[in-house]
């Protein structure tokens, strides 16, 4: 039998031993479970609920997860809320279980379904800053970006994080040269050491060429794991390589952690650029700073005869950023190098840090790094705003 066929019922079985404080019975009997999901080791459950039984549904939804955790074949677990359903009418409403009370702040909707009014602790407290790497759109080549930056801030001096958050397309684990699970300790998962980060990805979880078809409240449900059951630790800053778009990764890293502030990526020709000009209104309307443009592929030069040529043209981001009134953090010229150590899971900045794209991925990373202090230095004593 495969693993979801045999786990299906198994996982059922397990979750009877909760009870539903309010008909008494096992929480599979009280038709609370309205799916399992397995994929590669890690388990969405989704509990019936509605917004006004979903204080009392909380602690419920955390025993559940951790009931699963420990269960053969997971690798780690997650429940949510779900209101897909209507719950049923015989349910009185029950008093808010004690342990209720939230601590921190958030900055929108809870996903776990709590009503109006209450508010979900920030994910990742020990992180001194959480920086976004994102794009409008995919092929810009924002995850080489994001690696790079991260070695760059960690060669540096600084401890740092590297998170992939795009669920659907990870690419982390062959640009680091990594591709083995990580070790779990109690609840939580430790990070993959590499290049002198600390990294976690869905496709340390998961096959690589397995596809991820999971809905929104899936992708959800993982990115919060990443964040909240990873044994991360104090770490100076956090780099989050963002998937493309805007969509739920993007909201749920804007409501359950305090982003310090996001790094937009775009090649300089136009259609790239009107990609990025949407990812920048984004995060300007969910209230994250954008600390700045970066051009990637913003131009080449041939290590034969070093003549340069403007491939996709040039200096569309840095005209953008102006126009957007954001800061032109710099360009990273399109390298063969780049791609070929990308591509052999050796990040340039490790594997050849006096080269002409290390140098340009330095230079990205003490500017961001000097835009993350004056951001932090912001957000402390006022109201978010989009630092220029």
């Amino acid at each position: 039998m495969t693993m979801a066929e045999a786990s299906q019922d198994q996982l059922r079985e397990a979750l009877r031993a909760i009870k539903d404080p309010t008909s008494g019975r096992d929480i599979v009997s009280a038709g609370l479970i309205e799916g399992i999901e397995i994929r590669g080791g890690l388990v969405q459950l989704s509990l019936l609920t509605d917004r006004a039984h979903a204080q009392a549904m909380e602690p419920i939804r955390q025993q559940a997860a951790a009931l699963l955790a420990r269960q053969p074949n997971v690798t780690n677990a997650t429940a949510i809320l779900t209101a897909h359903k209507t719950a049923a009418p015989t349910r009185p409403a029950a008093p808010p279980a004690g342990g209720g009370h939230s601590h921190g702040h958030s900055h929108g909707a809870n996903p776990a379904g709590n009503g109006p009014g209450q508010k979900a602790p920030l994910l990742l407290p020990e992180v001194k800053a959480i920086v976004a790497v994102a794009s409008g759109k995919g092929g810009v080549g924002k995850s080489t970006v994001a690696v790079n930056l991260a070695v760059s801030l960690a060669r540096q001096g600084h401890k740092v994080g590297l998170l992939d958050a795009d669920i659907y397309g990870p690419s982390l684990p062959r640009m680091i040269g990594m591709n083995r699970k990580p070790e779990v300790r109690g609840d939580k998962m430790i990070p993959i050491q590499a290049w002198g980060l600390s990294c976690m990805s869905i496709g340390f979880l998961v096959d690589e060429e397995t596809p991820m078809i999971w809905r929104g409240p899936m992708v959800m449900g993982a990115l919060e794991q990443m964040m909240g059951q990873v044994e991360w630790g104090a770490l100076d800053i956090l780099v989050v390589d963002m998937p493309p778009g805007t969509g739920d990764a993007q909201l749920t890293m804007a409501q359950r952690v305090a982003l310090t502030g996001a790094v937009i990526v775009s090649t300089p020709q136009d259609i790239a650029l009107i990609d990025a000009r949407r990812g920048v209104r984004m995060f300007e309307k969910t209230r994250v700073p954008v600390l700045g443009l970066v051009e990637n592929m913003s131009f080449y030069c041939c290590p034969n005869c070093g003549h340069r040529s403007e491939i996709f043209g040039h200096g569309g981001a840095r005209t953008e950023a102006a126009r957007l009134g954001a800061e032109f953090l710099g360009e990273i010229p399109l390298l063969l190098d780049i791609r070929t150590a990308a591509d052999a899971g050796t990040p340039i900045a490790a594997s050849a840090p006096d080269s002409e794209g290390a140098r340009a991925y330095d230079a990205l990373a003490r500017r961001v790094w000097d835009k993350v202090t004056g951001a932090t230095i912001a957000r402390s004593s006022g109201p978010r705003i989009v630092i220029n």
